[in-house]
């Protein structure tokens, strides 16, 4: 009966910490970095070129204009990606800021995930750098307990494809 009581505690506890989790971090915040060997208003061009996407983020399998605005900001966007599983994911994204050869905000919901992505690009003897301040938060109180655990790979996962950039644009 004595382990019977100690486990259960034991679960007990882990369950609260896990949901105690996303009273007490409401947004998964990282920042990924790559320096780019071309000019800055070539890197910012590319970057920005929808047709070109597919180069450095594999998984996308399309991306479908549905309001264009001819300063960018404001724009929306439909998104299809694969998951690991073959299963199809499809995401809303919104240009939430555009300042040529400066930054580009984004912002993705992909039903519960919500993520923006704030790129930064500059230019300093003869690189060019491309930060992202990315935050994910969600309207599912579960999927924002589980967030801060997954930071990790979410900032692995876009750091990839800030390296898959530069290593498209460098051959181009």
């Amino acid at each position: 009966m004595k382990t019977v009581k100690i486990i259960l505690g034991i679960i007990i506890g882990l369950t609260v910490i896990f949901f105690a989790t996303g009273l007490i971090f409401k947004e998964t915040a990282y920042t990924t970095q790559v320096t780019v060997n071309k000019p800055l208003e070539e890197v910012f061009s590319m970057f920005n070129d929808s047709s070109k996407i597919k180069n450095w983020i594999p998984e996308l399998k399309s991306i479908e204009p549905l309001d264009v605005k001819p300063e960018k900001t404001g724009s929306t966007y439909k998104m299809v990606v694969q998951n690991k599983n073959g299963e199809e994911i499809t995401l809303k994204e919104k240009v939430l800021a555009y300042v040529p050869n400066e930054k580009i905000t984004l912002f993705f919901n992909a039903d519960n995930m919500l993520k923006t992505d704030d790129y930064t690009f500059s230019f300093e003897n003869g690189v060019t750098t491309i930060q992202n301040n990315s935050s994910c938060k969600s309207n599912s109180y579960i999927l924002s307990c589980l967030f801060p655990y997954f930071k990790g790979t979410f900032k692995k996962q876009d750091q990839g494809y800030l390296d898959n950039f530069k290593s498209f644009i460098e051959k181009s």
